[in-house]
This record gives C-alpha cells, sequence and structure tokens, in this order.
C-alpha cells in the first residue's frame, strides 16, 4: 500500500506514557469554525497537489485487489481457497430485495434525495443506536454510500493527522494519506483489537507536536479488522480520556458491532464515555451482507462542535456522492428498524461466522501456527513467527507479503499480509478472512446459513480439509 506524498510514523514498543483525564466537551476551532486554508504538511503557498498526480498515485485496495486476483484465478478454471477478502458472503434477504425493489418502482424513487439522507433513514439509525444506550437524535446522523466513503469524509472535515492501531484496516491509512495527511500507528494492547494502547497514544500525540505534527484524531474499529478481536472497555474509556486531554476526535468504525460472538465480552462504544467527541460509523454490508449496496450512516458528536462537524460533512458529501441512492436506502430504513425476520437473519449469521472462524483457528492451531481465538465478525490473524526459519530455509520466505504470495501461487489461497493492516515487512501474520467459505452458490450459502452443523456440509468441510493440506505441506 502506498503512502507516497505522507510519511508514517510508529511508536516504539518500548515507549509508555501514562495519561489520565476526564473528558470535557470538544472546542477544537477546527471543528467550530474554518477548514484550513491549506492542508497539513503542505507549506503555505506551496504548488497544489492536483499539478503533481505522479506524486499521488493511490493503488487499488489490497482487500479488492486480492479479491479480484482470486476471481481471475477462478475464471481460468484454476482451485482457490479465497480468505482475503472481508465479504459476508451470503444473500441478500428476501425482505431486503422486496424493500429495494418497492422503493425503485416508488414515485419519485428515481430524484436525488436530501445529501444527509432521507427522514425516515436518519430516524432508523437514530433508533437502531438509542436501543443500543447511544441516544441519537434524527438530526444527528448522515447517510452516505457506505461507511467508507462517510470515513473519508469526516477525514477531510477534519483536516489533521490521524491515529490508528497497529494492525488496522487498510483504508485508514491511505485515505489519510490521500489527504495530504500522516497517519501514525500506535501498537494495541497485548491479546485486543482494534483500539490504540491509550498511554502509547499520549506519546504519540505528544512526539508528533514535537515534529511540528497535530494528531486530532483517533480510529478505533470495535470489533476489530483484520484480528477479529475485541477492546476491553476499561482501554476503550482510558482511550476516551486520552481523547479528552489531548483534544482528539474519536472515530469509532463499528461496522461489525452487531457479529460479537455470544461468548465474546462486552463492546462498549468510546461514545458512552465521550459523546462530544465521537463520530460512530457503521452499515449493512457485514451485518447483512450487503456489501454491494453501498450504505452506511455516521453518527455525529453531541454539541456545537458535533453540529458543526455535521454541517460540514454534509457540505463534503454534497460535493462527492449528492446523494446516496433512493431504493438502497429504503431497504436501509426497513434494516435499521430491525424487524424479528433480519435479526434472526443476523443471529443465524453470527453463528455461522462464529462457527467458521473457530474452526479455521483450529485447523491453524493444530499446524502449530499461533493463532488469538476469534471473537467477533470472520476474521483471524494467524502468526507464523514460530516458522521463521523453516520458512526462509525451506520456502525462501521472510516476510509476510513473500508468505502471502507463496500461499498464492503454490496453492491458490488467497489471504494477506500484516504489512497491508500498517505492521512492519517482516511481520509474518496473516490477516485470513472466512466469510467466502459458504458455498459457491446462493443455494449453498442459504443451506449454510440455515445448518445447526454447518462444518459438516461438505464444501465447508472440504475447504477446512484444504486449508489443513497446505498447512501440512507448507511445514513440510
Amino acid at each position: 500500500m502506498s503512502m507516497a506524498g505522507s510519511a508514517m510514523t510508529q511508536v516504539a514498543p518500548g515507549d509508555t506514557v501514562t495519561s489520565a483525564g476526564q473528558c470535557p466537551a470538544a472546542t477544537s476551532p477546527w471543528l467550530a469554525g474554518s477548514t484550513p486554508a491549506d492542508p497539513p504538511g503542505r507549506p503555505p503557498g506551496a504548488e497544489p497537489a492536483w499539478q503533481a498526480p505522479a506524486a499521488r498515485q493511490v493503488p487499488v485496495s489490497a482487500t479488492l485487489a486480492a479479491n479480484e486476483l482470486l476471481a481471475r484465478r477462478r475464471q481460468a478454471g484454476e482451485p482457490v481457497l479465497p480468505m482475503a477478502f472481508g465479504e459476508a458472503g451470503l444473500p441478500a434477504h428476501p425482505l431486503l430485495q422486496q424493500a429495494l425493489a418497492a422503493g425503485g418502482a416508488a414515485a419519485g424513487g428515481n430524484a436525488y434525495g436530501p445529501v444527509a439522507g432521507q427522514a425516515s433513514l436518519r430516524a432508523a439509525a437514530a433508533g437502531y443506536w438509542t436501543r443500543r444506550d447511544l441516544p441519537t437524535s434524527p438530526d444527528a446522523v448522515v447517510a452516505g454510500p457506505g461507511s467508507k466513503s462517510l470515513l473519508f469524509g469526516v477525514l477531510l472535515a477534519l483536516g489533521t493527522d490521524v491515529a490508528m492501531p497497529r494492525p488496522s484496516w487498510v483504508s485508514y491509512a491511505a485515505q489519510t494519506a490521500m489527504l495530504g495527511s500522516t497517519p501514525h500507528f500506535v501498537p494495541v494492547p497485548p491479546g485486543e483489537g482494534g483500539v490504540c494502547d491509550p498511554a502509547r497514544l499520549a506519546h504519540a500525540v505528544v512526539k508528533a507536536r514535537s515534529a511540528g505534527r497535530r494528531i486530532g484524531a483517533v480510529i478505533v474499529t470495535l470489533p476489530d479488522n483484520p484480528t477479529g478481536r475485541l477492546a476491553r472497555p476499561a482501554t476503550v474509556r482510558a482511550l476516551a480520556e486520552v481523547a479528552a486531554e489531548y483534544d482528539l476526535i474519536i472515530l469509532s468504525d463499528e461496522i461489525y458491532g452487531d457479529l460479537r460472538y455470544d461468548s465474546a465480552p462486552l463492546v462498549v462504544s468510546p461514545a458512552v464515555y465521550a459523546p462530544e467527541r465521537t463520530v460512530v460509523t457503521t452499515a449493512l454490508s457485514k451485518s447483512l451482507a450487503l456489501g454491494g449496496w453501498r450504505i452506511g450512516v455516521a453518527r455525529l458528536p453531541d454539541g456545537a462542535a458535533g453540529g458543526a462537524l455535521r454541517d460540514r460533512l454534509v457540505g463534503i458529501g454534497s460535493e462527492i456522492w449528492s446523494a446516496t441512492a433512493r431504493p438502497v436506502q429504503e431497504a436501509a430504513t426497513l434494516a435499521f428498524t430491525e424487524p424479528p425476520e433480519l435479526t434472526e437473519r443476523i443471529a443465524r449469521s453470527r453463528g455461522l461466522h462464529a462457527a467458521v472462524s473457530r474452526a479455521v483457528a483450529a485447523r491453524f492451531a493444530a499446524a502449530g501456527v499461533a493463532v488469538p481465538d476469534p471473537q467477533a465478525a470472520f476474521y483471524l490473524y494467524p502468526d507464523f513467527a514460530r516458522w521463521r526459519a523453516h520458512l526462509a530455509r525451506r520456502h525462501e520466505v521472510t516476510t509476510g507479503a513473500g508468505l502471502a504470495r507463496l500461499l498464492l501461487e503454490r496453492y491458490g489461497m488467497g489471504v494477506l499480509p500484516a504489512s497491508a493492516f500498517g505492521e512492519e515487512a517482516s511481520a509474518l501474520r496473516l490477516r485470513v478472512a472466512t466469510g467466502l467459505l459458504y458455498g459457491e452458490t446462493d443455494a449453498e450459502r442459504e443451506q449454510a446459513l440455515a445448518a445447526a452443523a454447518p462444518l459438516s456440509l461438505p464444501w465447508i468441510a472440504a475447504a477446512l480439509d484444504r486449508l489443513s493440506e497446505i498447512l501440512t505441506d507448507l511445514a513440510g
């Protein structure tokens, strides 16, 4: 992933800073007033970025690129084990398909709507958050064509450097760099995922400011992609305190919030601890497998500063996406009201994700690969560090990218290296996604969703056995 035009900073593993504080209301001048005249890192009056396009080449997202490569191999008749792309891998519920069709057929369904989204959708999203102990006004909600677009809009509105966990989803750093800002990677606490270690976050902010950079935001992912792990509520609270002390906006990506496994610890949003400085985003692409429909919603912070940020986001949206597709908004409105048919669907998908992810983790563990137990979504983060000497000697592999390439070229197994998520190139960790193992056809996927014992289905059992075969051969 190229970071052309913007450096990345990282906090050394041994760096620690103790930080504590309350969570006062946001007072940032860039939230209450004007947009910066020049992007961070570019001197006033410097040559505009658009005059040097070659310096700002943006590659295709690592996840999408891997998905397209696997699709080409499959079309060529080559066997593949698709574990690179983070897709839920399930059909759209018929109720949502009907709502989508009705929305397109309705009078005015082809007309532009409000930039922030239809009133009915914003009210439904507000109710969704309110039922999760985050009281929300429809006026605080902005809809967009996917939470990724909303995240980009918020980052553009803030215009500052951004701290993010190491590891973290590929698009956070890419979007930050595209805006001319600097992404600062901060390690997560041991055993957790998706949240910067609070003490190291404080250190990163101080270090950046001493170097003339301003970190004005921090991103968290609850639950986490790429690790499938959760952050403890105490960690989230401590991060909120650091954000208050150093005047940071928290961007809380909670797209996997409804896919926490039943036995996993609770997920607590930072908006509970710092409502006046937390932006929460979610979408339907993971919980209801509607990735291609492109619909997301953002909950803006409480107070005047949150209102100013909302207005800025809507202005940005008016110039980028104008309005989210109205038929999709109709379906999303239904989804966010959470009728019983859809809550039952999500519960079944959550059980399927848990069963298959845990089974895949067990195959890695049986092969001697360290892998944290998955707690949510459909991701694993196995670590081949114990295999380092063997991989170098037998396969001439010394990096995560080299390991991912070997698995793809020799075995047709698609995974992503940790370096795509902000880690060092030498890290031998991989992001493994399990959501595309549920079947080749919608009929097979529906059967997997309905099965009491999905691991016994022939196609899922075959995928698990193929994984074991690959790991055995790799270890030989």
